[in-house]
Order: structure tokens, then sequence, then C-alpha cells
């Protein structure tokens, strides 16, 4: 008689781990980041270093005298905390800014709930929101983009709107669209990781390529941002501009793919993720288009995070060796 062990899940095993996912997340941020120094100099580098070393802090005293549990600062999550943090705001954010919202990012956003996959809300959108609340004016003045090989490393920003601000305030004859490749480019204003569609993209196609990430979420927020925008861009192009360039402004690609994507606070199913990201797209461009801020894929973000228990609920994934019962 053959005799079987019966264990407990996981019954499939991978040399995947926490570590490894996040490091090659911050790997994928790297042409970005590279892009951003490039355009802001001293600055963007300054931020990102300290976002990244305060968050990376906040959660070791949390652990360390707070919850007093195993030390995690090196599986990288407070690290990719930190660095999309930083590339949410502007690269002139004052340091003891940086420094509130990477504190509020960690400390309220991630370790006030247990820790790495406990928290129901992106961790650096807690921080980025609260900043945006709290230090409306800072968090609002964009730095122009002034390549460091003309303008000189440490060269004072000089700051303007960004092509979402001069959308809300303008309409559409505001924007030159004769820019467009410049502004795929990263030279224009904005926060700093956000800038650079390409780099993004490259990122993007790394993380899917290694599959870290699924497309579905990303996919269905650009899917929806670009039909909706072109509905109304059809009905009043005098009004609203073209689909392509809501895409590529603001922080849409850079949402998309590095936060609506986060594996804690997004769904598990693919029925749940779709509907998620198009939940994302669609509030993403109401606040674009009525709302009192230029952008809204922080708020969609964080928004849809509180719908993931009721998605998750919603769009079970099937039990293996469960067969449903046939109907009479």
């Amino acid at each position: 008689m053959n005799k079987y062990t019966i264990s407990g899940s996981p019954h499939v095993h991978s040399t995947e781990n926490t570590q490894k996912i996040m490091y090659r997340v911050l790997l994928a941020l790297v042409p970005a980041l590279l892009v951003a120094i490039y355009y802001f100099g001293w600055y963007a580098l300054r931020l990102t270093l300290v976002s990244v070393a305060a968050c990376m802090l906040t959660e070791w005293l949390i652990q360390k005298f707070l919850i007093k549990g195993p030390l995690t600062i090196n599986d990288g999550s407070a690290a990719l905390t930190g660095l999309l943090l930083a590339f949410n705001v502007p690269a002139n954010l004052p340091i003891w800014m940086a420094i509130v919202g990477s504190i509020v990012a960690i400390g309220v956003g991630k370790m006030a709930f247990g820790g790495l996959g406990k928290n129901p809300f992106n961790p650096a959108l807690v921080g980025r929101v609260f900043m945006l609340v709290s230090f409306p004016t800072a968090m609002t003045t964009w730095p122009q983009a002034a390549p460091i090989f003309k303008a000189g490393f440490f060269t004072d920003a000089v700051t303007g709107p960004t092509p979402l601000g001069l959308l809300k305030e303008g309409g559409a004859a505001s924007l030159d669209h004769a820019q467009f490749i410049d502004m795929v480019l990263g030279n224009r204003g904005g926060a700093f990781g956000e800038v650079c569609a390409i780099a993004l993209l490259l990122g993007a196609i790394y993380l899917i390529a290694r599959k870290v990430i699924d497309i579905a979420t990303p996919l269905s927020i650009l899917l929806t941002v670009f039909v909706f925008t072109g509905i109304f861009w059809l009905i009043n192009p005098a009004t609203f501009i073209a689909p392509w360039y809501h895409i590529v402004y603001g922080g849409l690609l850079l949402g998309a793919f590095f936060m609506a994507t986060d594996m804690v606070t997004t769904p598990m199913t693919l029925q749940g993720k779709l509907l998620f990201g198009f939940g994302v797209g669609v509030i993403t461009v109401v606040i674009r288009l009525w709302g009192a801020y230029p952008e809204g894929v922080s708020f969609a973000i964080l928004i849809m995070n509180a719908f993931t228990p009721l998605i998750n609920k919603a769009f079970k994934p099937k039990v293996f060796g469960v067969v449903k019962p046939a109907k009479n």
C-alpha cells in the first residue's frame, strides 16, 4: 500500500520572493531616474536619496522599537516606496517636506496596518496625497526641465506650469502640440519621475518580460482613458485634447505600470484587474476634465484600492479540484 504525505499549502514552489520582485521594480525605474537627473540635476537626485533614506529609516525605527518584529528594510519595499514617492513630487520640493511625506507613507500607509502585505492602500500614494493636501503650493510649483549639460548641475530651477495645468486653465488651445516629441522625451515640467514616457515604457516592458507585473491592469487603465477622452475630443476638439496626449501627459504611465500593479493593494483575478483598471481610468478622466486638480491618477488609484476587497470577493479564483454540481 502506497503512503502519501499530505502537507499544507502552498504546494507550488518558486524561487521568486519579495526581495527579488522589489529590486526588479527598482531596476525598472532606473531609466526614468537617469532622465530625471539629466533634466532636473541635483534637485531630482537629492529628493530621491532623501525620500528613500527617510522611508527605510522610518520602517526600521517602527519595527525596532514599536512592532519589535523581524526587520524587513532589506527586502526593497521601503526603498521602492521612497523612490515612487520622490517620482511623484516636484524636484524642487523642500527637503523637510519630503521627509514628512516619507514618514506618512511608511508609518501611516504601511506599518500602521502591520507592514508589507497588510496595507490596503499604496503607501507612496498615501504620502503623496498627504503632501498635496498639506503643502499645496509647494506640491504644485513645478520646475521646468533644463538639461544639466546646458544649464549646469546646480543651476536654480525655473518654475512653470505642467501641460495638464495649462489645459485646466486655458483649454486645448493653450497647449503647443508641436512640442509633443519633447513631452514624450521628458522635456517638460511636472513631477520628475513622470516626465519621460519612453523611459517609463522601457521599465514597464522589462517588468512585463520578467513577469513581475500583469499587463491587464495597466492596459485596462490606458484603454479606458484613451476611449473616454477620445469621445470627448471628437465631440468638442476646441475644449478637449486628443487622447494620446492624455496618455503621455501627467503621471498616467507611472501610475498605470508602477503603482496600480502593486500586488498587495490590487485585485488578484483577471476580471478583477480589468475592473480595477477601468475604475482607475474613469476616475482619472473625471478629475482631469472636470475636477479641481489637473491630475487625478493618484486619487483614482487610492479610491480603487479601497474597492479591492469587494472586487476580490466578487471575482474569486476557482478552487482547484472543485467541480460545480450539474444543474437539474
